[in-house]
């Protein structure tokens, strides 16, 4: 059966990443079709109840200036707000919330189901409708044909999805969720490369089982501070988020019965994240370490499910169970859920252009997990991504395209486009080589004039934020001109352990600015050296991502680069000669012989 209707979108799966991209377009005035296999799990949270962290804090703020919900989302349903790093410089300082889950679910399905251009339907896709090599449809598993002008795939852990306890295994993408079957061979059938990966899960305990007494406590900010650039303040309560650790006898239990493991016994094939390692993993790897920190943390204000941070694993269900009361205060815990592995099909990401448009088919995009990912805001913000690039291709304008030196969004595709990853990718702060510029108390002054463009952002919110970058710079020279004892008031506030707080408070200085105004004041001048060199070379990066690549080139004619060159290049076809330099195996002399050989191509013409 045909749809009559063609869509300007379609998207497949309604997780974080389906649901900032179906969003993105409808709300830029397009009609979307959004399928899920169930709206009971519009952006359900699998694992974690948290939003934010390490980087991940840096690339929601980078969403919500460009326009997108995850920061409104999580401001309006935290249950907790801490600062993470705020002892280290303003580069890595991150804002992390824990969730309340299900409201968070419920109010990302509000959303969706309110915006009068999105039309929701629950359909498992089995199949791609491609002619000529361009994408315009899908098929669902009741023959149905839907049409689109766009496609984005957004399956997340679901295709071909098996999970692991012990020595069970049983197809799932979630949980008690049936798995997505028949798109991984249509996506194999049209010249998609796809691979497995795994991931996993802890398990939940019963709050009333508890010991928390014998638990060291751990407490929100106060007064919390929002994600969202276009919220003002946290008016919720919080709730304490709780630690404690395993112990030798821990360890021993898991060494005991690493046999029943099925990521030790062989019956996991997919490679897991590195840097969000099960339990097995942490004690095998680290086994001098005497233990390791396991944080509680609720899954909402109103169930009795607590998450144990740190505790992902896929041993047997009363294995689990013996490890789990081995650590203080959880003697007598009962689980209420299970911990277990997860193995998925997923999509090597250098086939993918930098707009997450696939190399070798058109109008088909990817985003999220499916590309060899890990965690809610690297999805959000790739789905956030390929449904602005979705807008660009309606409107007939150029991709969308964010650099390194922009975003920690441009960060993360460019290293999946360009790189690759061999494991579920997370970002980090350190893979950002202009992280000083990239803080996360400034993504709305680099980002949300694209927000305001795309529509997304109001016109009254983006001069908000233009007037507020107006009076941070008008006080940083303000401050430059006010003395005290020989002295200007930013040389003062350069010394190490000075601070705009302490000049205000010993009457040194005095400032309208808000809090987080003051904060931006305070980073501009204490770093200024730093910045400076920053932005210098960020102009040296400039230049050589504009230098574009005819894409017609032949690497093999190209005298003098390597083989493992000339194969890496030929793959990935890489845009610009700052992209070829970035590609692992191309070396700096062969970037050079190819800059040379690009230019001999500009002459000639």
């Amino acid at each position: 059966m045909n749809s009559p209707k063609i869509y300007d979108a379609i998207i497949v799966g309604a997780g974080h990443a389906g649901v900032e991209a179906s969003l993105s377009v409808a709300r830029a005035g397009y009609q979307v079709l959004l399928l899920t296999m169930s709206a009971d799990t519009i952006a359900k949270m699998s694992c974690n109840p948290a939003i934010g962290g390490i980087a991940k804090g840096h690339i929601v703020r980078e969403i919500d200036a460009l326009g997108g919900e995850m920061g409104l989302a999580i401001d309006q349903t935290g249950i907790q707000f801490r600062m993470l790093n705020r002892s280290r410089g303003p580069a890595v300082w991150a804002p992390r919330a824990q969730a309340d889950k299900q409201e968070y679910h419920e109010y990302m399905r509000r959303a969706v189901e309110s915006e009068k251009n999105i039309d929701l339907k629950e359909r498992q896709v089995v199949g791609l409708l491609i002619k000529n090599g361009v994408c315009g449809g899908i098929k669902t598993q009741l023959e149905e044909n839907f049409f689109g002008k766009s496609v984005i795939i957004t399956t997340g852990t679901f295709l071909q999805g098996l999970i692991h306890v012990g020595d069970e295994n049983f197809p799932g993408g979630r949980s008690g969720e049936k798995s997505a079957v028949g798109l991984s061979a249509s996506l194999i059938e049209n010249g998609i490369e796809l691979i497995r990966f795994k991931t996993g899960t802890p398990p939940r305990l019963r709050a009333n089982t508890i010991h928390w007494k014998l638990l060291e406590e751990q407490k929100g900010d106060d007064p919390p501070q929002p994600f969202s650039y276009r919220n003002e303040k946290i008016t919720t309560q919080q709730l304490s988020c709780y630690l404690t650790h395993t112990k030798e006898k821990t360890h021993q239990i898991i060494r005991d019965n690493l046999h029943l493991s099925p990521l030790y016994a062989g019956r996991i094939h997919g490679t897991g994240p590195r840097y969000c390692p099960s339990i097995e993993d942490k004690v095998v790897k680290f086994f001098d370490k005497q233990r390791h920190q396991i944080y509680l943390e609720p899954e909402g204000r109103n169930t009795d499910e607590i998450y144990v941070n740190g505790l992902s694993m896929s041993l047997p269900k009363e294995i689990q169970v013996q490890i789990v009361r081995s650590m203080q205060g959880l003697e007598e815990a009962e689980i209420i859920r299970y911990a277990y592995a997860i193995e998925y099909d997923c999509a090597p990401p250098t086939q993918l252009k930098h707009s997450l448009e696939t190399k070798k088919i058109k109008n088909l995009f990817l985003a999220g997990q499916i590309n060899c990912t890990s965690g809610y805001e690297e999805a959000a913000g790739q789905g956030l991504m390929a449904g602005l690039n979705v807008i660009r291709t309606l409107r007939e304008e150029p991709p969308f395209i964010l650099d390194r030196s922009e975003a920690y969004i441009g960060v993360l595709i460019d290293d999946l486009v360009t790189r690759g990853t061999s494991e579920p990718y997370r970002i980090f702060t350190s893979r950002a080589e202009f992280r000083l510029l990239l803080r996360q108390d400034n993504a709305d002054d680099r980002l949300m004039k694209y927000g305001c463009e795309f529509g997304l952002i109001s016109k009254e919110i983006y001069e908000g934020c233009k007037n507020k970058y107006e009076r941070v710079r008008s006080e940083i020279k303000r401050m430059r001109g006010v003395w005290y004892q020989g002295q200007s008031m930013d040389a003062i506030l350069k010394r190490p352990n000075e601070s705009i707080n302490s000049l205000l408070q010993n009457k040194l200085y005095s400032s309208n600015l808000s809090k987080n105004e003051i904060i931006s004041v305070e980073t501009e001048i204490k770093y200024e050296g730093y910045i400076a060199r920053q932005i210098a070379e960020v102009k040296k990066f400039k230049r050589m991502e504009h230098r574009i690549i005819p894409p017609s080139i032949q690497y093999e004619d190209i005298k003098g680069i390597s083989c493992e060159a000339k194969e890496k290049l030929s793959r990935i076809r890489p845009e610009s000669i700052g992209q070829a330099g970035r590609i692992p195996g191309v070396s700096v002399c062969d970037a050079s012989l190819l800059a040379v050989y690009v230019e001999k191509i500009r002459k000639a013409k």
